[in-house]
């Protein structure tokens, strides 16, 4: 038990490694396969497989670049071990199960939409909707039922953004919408209405919060990102909702 949820940790902190460069690219157009090393941004240092190392390489060079002296963005270290930390919860509420292997999928495009989000404000239709393809995959393993509501998920994650866009003639982007759709394809039905649920209270507050202190002004045309909460509300989910509906997905086990 301890020892696979080592393995789960480790296995996470690599993800989001990798999912922070593919967030970090896409955003600035660049390509995150292929041939190009991870270079510092200050000085074009191409950073060796020992400044790799997730969590570890960060913290043993005081988040500084090893030739330059530059800061290395905190965001790398908090991601990391955001994304250790949703393995070992996924791992340790699931086990070794299907359940277990969508979830993690899920968590992957939840992180990277988080990030793209947060950091430009775009979402990309292709991390939103690659995890929710996969999604449906995993879900033939619990047979036909499972495909449907996946299917059904998909549908409503995305319809009840587009009443939205449309209703509000261009307030939300489609990103979002394509975002949902693709978080429902891994949930389902009942476990997407829950988790639009948590995700929009979770934005609500916040947002309430930051009218309390000052840093979001009615008017002034300030946006707060969205996704980032949506993608709270279904990690919640994939890890409370089936004991919140005292029910589970068809392939739980």
């Amino acid at each position: 038990m301890i020892e696979n949820m080592i393995i789960f940790a480790v296995i996470g902190a690599c993800f989001g490694s990798f999912l922070n460069v593919i967030a970090h690219r896409s955003v600035q157009g660049r390509s995150w396969w292929g041939s190009e090393r991870s270079k510092c941004e200050s000085c074009g240092h191409v950073l060796s497989a020992y400044e790799l190392v997730p969590v570890l390489s960060w913290l043993f060079l005081r988040g500084r670049c090893r030739s330059c002296g530059a800061k290395i963005s905190v965001r790398y270290l908090l991601i990391e071990i955001l994304c250790a930390v949703m393995a070992v919860m996924i791992y340790s509420h699931w086990g070794l199960s299907w359940s277990c292997l969508i979830c993690c999928v899920g968590s992957c495009g939840l992180v990277v939409n988080s990030l793209t989000d947060f950091e430009s404000g775009d979402v990309f239709d292709v991390f939103a909707i690659v995890p929710g393809v996969l999604g449906l995959l995993i879900r033939f393993a619990g047979g036909w039922a499972s495909v449907l509501d996946g299917l059904e998920g998909a549908l409503c994650g995305w319809g009840i953004f587009a009443v939205i866009i449309v209703l509000s003639r261009g307030g939300m982007g489609w990103g979002d919408a394509s975002f949902m759709g693709g978080m429902g394809a891994v949930l389902g039905l009942k476990f997407t209405l829950l988790a639009l649920y948590v995700g929009f209270m979770a934005g609500g507050l916040w947002v309430i919060f930051m009218l309390l202190i000052g840093r979001v002004k009615w008017g002034r045309g300030d946006t707060v990102p969205l996704v980032p909460f949506l993608a709270l509300g279904c990690f919640v989910t994939m890890i409370f909702g089936a004991d919140f509906f005292s029910a589970s997905w068809p392939f739980v086990k």
